[in-house]
């Protein structure tokens, strides 16, 4: 039963997606400068922009430390205005350059685009991380080991995994390792609170089901903000600064709202007809 529920759910995704042209992509970000997002660094008001953390170049939404003599745990996150519920956000990504002196030893060559997040007005001046899901993105060491990226991580959020609810921090994805500053396409389906996939350069490297407020891994939140058991049915979208320097270019999102059966018996993120007048891409 679980093979045919599975080959059902691919068979529906791929009919979904061959109505679905590129013209129905928007872009999130304009290549000439940060309208339309939010700054958030940890220890400052929101919207200061130290030392540029946050920048435009080349089309390009750059994360630099040039300002910075010590990173000192200043964690940094740039939030488009709205929240969305269904949808798919794709970017390319690169790390560059060295890291921030103070950077952590684990915060080399990572950073992450944070999905279902609370909006960055809420967060507290202090606080580190948006309680949100956190599609971490890494790059790999040069010493042939594996170094996964497009990987599970869950600052103040829970999932469940493998039909299990799972309290690990972070999952691994079984992505491939990529070394190097090379340009990486990561992609995300989010579809409510049934179903997030994340896909690298295409491939589907994680699966996960069920996401709710809850676990550790967050400081300096307002209590407010984290009614753990809560299901995660929509929130913001916001790209991260780690302490190390990264380039996000092709930011853009499919909106799939109107688009989902609601009646499907056993998840929620079966397409209708694309051609649905419900269907708001």
């Amino acid at each position: 039963m679980k093979k045919i529920l599975f080959f059902f759910l691919i068979t529906i995704n791929v009919f979904a997606q061959s109505k679905i042209s590129s013209k129905d992509w928007k872009p999130l970000f304009n290549g000439k400068n940060l309208d339309g997002w939010e700054i958030k660094i940890r220890g400052y008001d929101l919207n200061d922009n130290f030392g540029k953390t946050f920048s435009v170049k080349d089309k390009k939404i750059v994360v630099n430390y040039d300002a910075y003599d010590n990173f000192n745990f200043r964690y940094g996150h740039l939030f488009y205005k709205n929240s969305y519920s269904y949808y798919r956000i794709a970017l390319d990504y690169r790390f560059v350059g060295e890291q921030a002196k103070g950077g952590e030893d684990w915060a080399w060559r990572n950073s992450g685009i944070m999905i279902h997040g609370q909006p960055a007005k809420t967060m507290g001046k202090d606080q580190d991380f948006p309680i949100s899901i956190e599609v971490q993105l890494l790059g790999g060491k040069n010493d042939q080991k594996p170094r996964t990226t497009c990987n599970l991580c869950t600052p103040g959020t829970n999932v469940t995994y493998e039909n299990k609810f799972d309290t690990r921090h972070c999952i691994n994805s079984t992505s491939k390792t990529y070394d190097g500053d090379q340009w990486v396409h990561a992609e995300v389906e989010v579809l409510g609170d049934s179903l997030i996939r994340h896909y690298i350069n295409g491939e589907l490297v994680m699966t996960y089901t069920k996401p709710v407020i809850g676990g550790g891994v967050v400081s300096g939140f307002d209590p407010a903000m984290k009614p753990d058991g809560q299901p995660l049915t929509s929130g913001t979208i916001s790209l991260q600064s780690e302490s190390h320097p990264v380039e996000f270019k092709g930011v853009q999102l499919l909106n799939l709202k109107g688009c989902m059966n609601k009646k499907a018996k056993n998840y929620k993120s079966y397409f209708v007809k694309a051609d649905n007048s419900s269907c708001k891409f």
